[in-house]
């Protein structure tokens, strides 16, 4: 990403070099800055620059939906200052909160929208561009973040759109990114293909067609893993580097919940007093630290076989489910499982493997959504919030839209 800003750079200085050279014929000569001659741009020059534009600006809301979502679901507790960013924790947010559309709302619209901006040009091999293919990934991995974490949305200042939508949404464009990735015939589409499998398998799996998703986790390679990578940039670390390790290491905002303070290596973190970081409110219990993510320049993991896998366990019924949590209990160093086999009692200890193996990875709120009984550790309504002077736990599930959203919304407002 370094790069192409750089790149981004070096064009707008020569840009006004040359409209310095072109009114320097004439005093009175003036170009008006917001007019450009169609006739004189090549869309296609500058996709891929704008295509990775898109997944940035998608992985750059990644890291914002992933942290406010790990308050939202109790990954971790919420050691901020902000009220705002406590509403997430009491999960009482109202439509007003200028964390929602700041840091929420705005950029996962902002990855929406520019990877549309690429699927808009035209472009030659339509149906191998891999910058069609990156695009239609990233838009497809956006509109369903909106889908699982917000109770409704909106695409490019159209009508709000419900959840069932927004999921169809996201599937059409993963469909796109399938088979566009697949007929780049490159290592860049057929990652981009098999990110888009995993991203349609969860989809379908949301929206409750558990048979579609299980035909594509089962597409999914073994070994296969999609990372997004971050960026120790000093100048830019908002938007460049990892989120969490920022709001960890910055602002000592991420305290590991009590139901992540376990014995396992896929959720490591530091007690108090070991740990050198205080929370930024003197959380009451001290402070725990994460170090799943120990650098501004950690990555994130977007879609994987693993994924892919519980996925298919879930759809699949209880001996899927014991088979996956037998693996997936040894391969963190843990004793089998022998708890009760119903399938309400399995399908909550796979939820819980799921829980520790994507911890901070912005999955637990879609599973909050559509399993809530299955999902454990989460204060229910009505119950005292962690810390003092708050609000108790509300029952909200997923996210309010912004009131700014349906303000300035043509197709939402209301007079």
């Amino acid at each position: 990403m370094i790069s192409i800003q750089r790149a981004v750079t070096r064009t707008t200085v020569g840009a006004v070099l040359v409209l310095a050279a072109a009114c320097s014929d004439s005093f009175v000569q003036v170009t008006n800055p917001d007019r450009i001659d169609a006739s004189t741009v090549d869309p296609s020059s500058g996709a891929t620059t704008l295509a990775f534009s898109a997944q940035q600006n998608f992985a750059t809301a990644f890291g914002w939906l992933a942290m406010y979502s790990g308050w939202f679901t109790e990954e971790a507790n919420v050691s901020d200052t902000f009220p705002t960013r406590n509403e997430f924790g009491f999960r009482l947010i109202t439509d007003l909160n200028g964390s929602l559309n700041g840091d929420v709302w705005a950029p996962i619209s902002l990855a929406a929208a520019s990877a549309k901006t690429v699927l808009d040009l035209e472009l030659p091999n339509p149906t191998s561009n891999i910058n069609y293919a990156r695009a239609a990934t990233f838009r497809g991995f956006a509109i369903l973040t909106i889908g699982t974490d917000f109770c409704s949305g909106s695409l490019s200042s159209g009508p709000e759109l419900t959840t069932a939508q927004l999921l169809d949404s996201a599937i059409v464009y993963f469909t796109k990114g399938v088979d566009i990735g697949k007929a780049a015939a490159s290592a860049d589409g057929t990652a981009l293909a098999n990110a888009s499998l995993v991203g349609r398998a969860r989809a379908k799996l949301q929206k409750g067609d558990k048979a579609g998703a299980a035909a594509d986790a089962a597409q999914v390679p073994a070994g296969f893993n999609f990372d997004l990578r971050m960026t120790d940039d000093l100048a830019n670390r908002t938007r460049l580097s990892n989120r969490i390790y920022q709001f960890t290491f910055d602002r000592s905002s991420i305290s590991v919940a009590p139901y992540f303070r376990v014995n396992d290596p896929r959720v490591p973190y530091l007690a108090p007093g070991v740990s050198k970081l205080n929370g930024q409110d003197a959380v009451p219990g001290g402070f725990y630290e994460q170090k799943k993510y120990p650098a501004y320049a950690a990555s994130m993991r977007l879609a994987s076989k693993l994924e892919a896998d519980y996925i298919a366990a879930e759809a699949g019924g209880v001996t899927a489910q014991l088979a996956l949590i037998a693996a997936r209990r040894t391969a963190a160093g843990q004793t089998p499982y022998v708890g009760a086999i119903d399938a309400a009692s399995v399908l909550a200890e796979l939820m819980t493997q799921k829980a520790f193996d994507f911890y901070l990875e912005g999955k637990r709120l879609a599973d909050f959504r559509r399993v809530p009984a299955a999902v454990k550790g989460i204060t229910p309504a009505g119950g005292a919030y962690f810390k003092p002077g708050y609000s108790n736990v509300g029952t909200q599930t997923c996210y309010p839209l912004p009131r700014v959203e349906r303000d300035n919304n043509p197709n939402m407002k209301t007079n």
